[in-house]
């Protein structure tokens, strides 16, 4: 059976409990905060073998916007995702939504009661470009997080630089979002906490034809730092370039801000081309991750991928999941659906069986698996 018995599943309660450090005593300095113990349960709940993650997945499918507990993975398979991918992009404007049409206050909501009923929540950033953006917007991609029109942004918004009391405002009001996520008794919500990711692209304004490492590293310490010292301890901090041919350590310790700062790694990589070049990618990036996780005592993850509209139904067990059950990786999140381009399942789509067989694998796990 799927679905793990009361048993078992206090066994693992046990585990997790052991791994954060147990109750306070005089033994124990300190209590570990909010982010290590999900860093502690991301580590065991691995050991049984790999979440399933879904963006924007309570809000809208391919036949469906804004209905109360809808989601094209519960209607295909009859349960959530074990994790759940949210964007902040637009929070800096002081959008009522987001570069979705997501409204915060919705967005809210969903992350609060993906996490009351036992799920993992994880959290993107694409922030408009500070130097081109104007109030007014205009022809995309012009201000957005994909304009890399001008090739300075970086080097423009880090201290004493011309945008940097710009770009403060813009980590003041993130800030502000990310301290309203919080249960009805103040309990704060784990988060990873994932930005700046795919930067050793160069279709983000932080990517890496656009900023040199010592630039990109500059802009993430700023970040961190700002929320740290505003008191997020509830931050799982996660960094996720994009998935590259033959990636090695060296490429991937680059940008990489350093092993006090990081406790994720993760890739993102979708397949655009052929099924055999996607699989021999992942495969030789996964390797490496997974052995840069184990050498720098970190968590790996498959941060984002999918094929754009499933245009070959079986993908999810003859072609993802091959792969991933070689690697002792803690999750992967498939981009999200709407009517015109979907990475999910739907019940309606030529695809939904297939994921469904692998919703019955023993090491697929999805939200039941996990409460």
């Amino acid at each position: 059976m799927k679905y793990l018995s009361f048993i078992a599943l206090s066994f693992c309660s046990v585990l997790l409990l052991t791994a954060c450090g147990g109750p306070k005593s005089a033994a124990n300095e300190s209590e570990p905060t909010i982010a290590q113990q999900l860093q502690s349960r991301l580590d065991t709940l691995r050991q049984r073998g790999y979440m399933f993650g879904h963006q924007d997945d309570p809000f809208y499918g391919l036949t469906w916007e804004y209905q109360p507990d809808s989601s094209d993975v519960k209607n295909t398979c009859g349960d959530w995702p074990a994790v759940m991918g949210f964007e902040l992009g637009g929070i800096e404007m002081g959008d009522a939504k987001n570069l979705d049409s997501v409204p915060f206050d919705v967005m809210r909501r969903e992350i609060i009661r993906h996490h009351e009923r036992g799920g993992i929540v994880t959290i993107s950033w694409h922030p408009r470009n500070p130097v081109t953006t104007t109030d007014e917007g205009g022809v995309w991609p012009q201000g957005t997080a994909w304009d890399v029109s001008d090739s300075t942004v970086v080097a423009n918004i880090l201290p004493g630089q011309p945008y940097h009391e710009k770009f403060k405002l813009w980590m003041q009001r993130l800030s502000d979002f990310l301290a309203s996520l919080k249960t009805a008794d103040g309990q704060k919500v784990p988060i990873i906490w994932r930005p700046w990711h795919e930067n050793t692209g160069s279709w983000f304004w932080w990517g890496e034809k656009l900023c040199s490492a010592d630039e990109y590293k500059a802009l993430w310490n700023m970040v961190q730092d700002k929320l740290n010292a505003d008191g997020f301890d509830n931050l799982l901090w996660a960094y996720s370039p994009g998935m590259a041919a033959n990636l090695t350590t060296e490429k991937y310790l680059e940008r990489y801000p350093g092993d006090d700062r990081i406790q994720l790694v993760g890739i993102d990589g979708y397949q655009w081309g052929s099924k055999e070049d996607f699989v021999s990618q992942l495969d030789q990036n996964l390797a490496m991750l997974t052995q840069f996780a184990k050498d720098h005592g970190k968590i790996a993850a498959l941060t984002e991928c999918g094929l754009k509209n499933l245009t070959d139904p079986t993908w999810w067990t003859s072609t993802l999941t091959p792969v991933l059950d070689k690697y002792p990786i803690s999750y992967f999140l498939v981009w999200r659906n709407y009517a015109k381009e979907w990475f999910g399942p739907s019940p309606s789509k030529p695809d939904a069986p297939y994921f469904v067989e692998m919703y019955n694998a023993d090491n697929t796990l999805f939200l039941k698996d996990i409460q």
